[in-house]
């Protein structure tokens, strides 16, 4: 299904079959004009409107909308990829030529040869300190390209937490006092041991 809007009115949607074309365009101007006539849709449309000033209205589904950061972060460091390999390419080369650049800024003679040597190397240096640029700057641009891939590669936790046995705590003992006026301070503990001496015997005389 084609859907369009106008930029006058974009609450407007025209929906026709099919997907977008000249064809698609033709029935909602049919459509949009028999809104009008009808007193349905109240806009004042520019002389000279045409079908191709429709607007398309897309609909971007949610697997659509969280793929596309992913792709562009892939693009990113495949981007980084081909620019290292370039760079190491040239380094060795580039590393030479930069070398040959201080004979200049000495006293020693040199000679036409030599210079007409750094002359052509300047290319490579030149071509080399391009390239290390773009390496940089990507390098710094794909940190954040790896960290979207990082986030997406995530697995669920799998570890399951067992959950966490409290012990019952101990009932408190209950201390009575009873207090009467002939007899001395009693005090009864609960499941409290007690332990009776043993009384010694006595021999007899």
């Amino acid at each position: 299904m084609a859907r369009y809007t106008l930029a006058q009115s974009p609450e407007v949607i025209l929906t026709v079959a099919g997907k977008d074309s000249p064809k698609a365009r033709e029935k909602a101007m049919a459509e949009l004009m028999e809104l009008m006539d009808s007193g349905k849709l109240d806009t004042d449309l520019a002389d000279g409107f045409s079908p191709d000033q429709f607007i398309e209205v897309k609909e971007i589904s949610m697997s659509e909308d969280r793929e596309d950061p992913i792709t562009q972060a892939v693009q990113v460091l495949n981007n980084l990829a081909t620019l290292k390999i370039k760079v190491q390419e040239l380094r060795s080369d580039a590393m030479q030529v930069r070398s040959q650049i201080d004979i200049l800024f000495s006293d020693e003679i040199v000679s036409e040869e030599q210079i007409n040597s750094i002359k052509e190397g300047f290319k490579i240096l030149k071509s080399f300190a391009q390239l290390n640029m773009k390496f940089l700057d990507a390098r710094s641009q794909a940190e954040n390209a790896r960290q979207v891939l990082d986030e997406a590669l995530k697995s669920p936790s799998a570890e399951v937490k067992a959950p966490s046995v409290t012990e019952p705590e101990p009932e408190p003992i209950e201390v009575v006092n009873t207090i009467s006026d002939d007899q001395e301070v009693v005090t009864e503990v609960e499941d409290a041991i007690v332990e009776v001496p043993v009384s010694k015997s006595t021999k007899k005389k």
